[in-house]
């Protein structure tokens, strides 16, 4: 447990939040807030709007590496096809070459000359003995020939799946900015006053959710065994830890990262995205959830926790309360996974 952690990460984001120099301003449908409560509700919804698109944000990113790894394989692909496919027409011209010999050869010479594939087999196919000649070999090479070409549309179509994702990646991140700059003008337009109250407030439920967590850890954790019993740990062992978009350790985290470097800590691997977690374990139904279990929120999925018991959960919210305890149903519940 990280004594005074929480006081520490709450001043922190006070002076990001008050003190960034970044401003943002709102619309006319969009009043600024004048009240706490108003103020609250306001930033509540932009840090949700950004982490959307955080998770979304780490989502491509997987996506975009695991394109790269295709694409490497796809054109190793090629080139062993292509290969292939020039091995196959060359044989298939000696073969003609050997069957014409000494003979009018302007029929042969036509197909041996022929540059692309598609010359090459037209020709080919309209030899008149060509059924006596290569059968077997204008079937080969027309196989490996349709092959090489697959492969090729194949790398086409990554090609320009990873120039979409680069692109959205950019959005997205571009997307989180203007969320952080919204919020961050929000509490900048409050009076001092109604701003000393409101991190006050933060901080004291901050601090509340931390004694909680303290005074049940001892009865949770009792109850949790195996590799389940390591995350629990991990996950009550960063309670104060700060959020941050994209992160994941040692001292600061989103939520997805949160939830991979606890089963990271019990020799399990998942990837950095709350929605790519979704179907990395077994489902199982809410009344048989059990400590280490992660729990996923909103449709589509963009936010999950690792629930640690007496329905309770552990969970990387957001810049204003960093890593906390909250309850099972504080957010809308989608499901749940057991990793490993």
């Amino acid at each position: 447990m990280h004594t005074g952690r929480q006081r520490l990460a709450a001043a922190a984001v006070s002076a990001l939040l008050v003190g960034g120099g970044v401003f943002w301003v709102t619309s006319p449908a969009q009043a600024d807030p004048t009240t706490i409560k108003q103020a609250q509700e306001r930033v509540d919804t932009l840090y949700r709007e950004a982490e959307q698109a955080s998770e979304r944000l780490n989502a491509a990113r997987l996506e975009v590496k695991q394109i790269r790894r295709q694409l490497a394989s796809l054109r190793a692909d090629e080139k062993a096809q292509a290969e292939l496919t020039d091995a196959a027409k060359s044989e298939a011209k000696d073969a003609m070459l050997r069957q014409y010999e000494g003979q009018d050869m302007s029929a042969v010479s036509s197909v041996v000359s022929s540059a692309s594939l598609g010359d090459f087999l037209d020709q080919v196919s309209t030899m008149d003995s060509y059924s006596d000649v290569t059968d077997q070999l204008y079937a080969d090479y027309s196989t490996q020939a349709r092959a090489l070409t697959l492969r090729e549309k194949a790398t086409e179509r990554r090609v320009k799946r990873l120039a979409t994702l680069q692109s959205s990646l950019a959005d997205d991140k571009e997307e989180i900015d203007t969320k952080l700059a919204a919020a961050q003008s929000v509490l900048s337009g409050l009076k001092a006053a109604q701003r000393e109250k409101l991190e006050a407030k933060q901080e004291a439920a901050a601090a509340a959710a931390t004694s909680t967590a303290e005074a049940t850890a001892t009865t949770t954790t009792a109850k949790v065994s195996g590799s389940a019993a390591a995350v629990v740990a991990y996950a009550y062992a960063q309670l104060g830890d700060a959020y941050v978009y994209g992160a994941s350790g040692p001292d600061a985290f989103d939520c997805s990262g949160l939830t991979m470097m606890a089963w990271a800590a019990a020799g399990v691997s998942l990837s950095h995205s709350s929605s790519a977690q979704y179907n990395e374990g077994t489902h199982v139904a809410e009344s048989d959830l059990q400590p280490g279990d992660l729990v996923f929120y909103y449709s589509p999925i963009s936010h999950v926790g690792i629930y640690i018991g007496n329905g309770q959960v552990i969970d990387a919210a957001n810049p204003s309360t960093g890593v906390r305890v909250t309850t099972l149903h504080s957010m809308p519940y989608v499901g749940a996974v057991r990793p490993g």
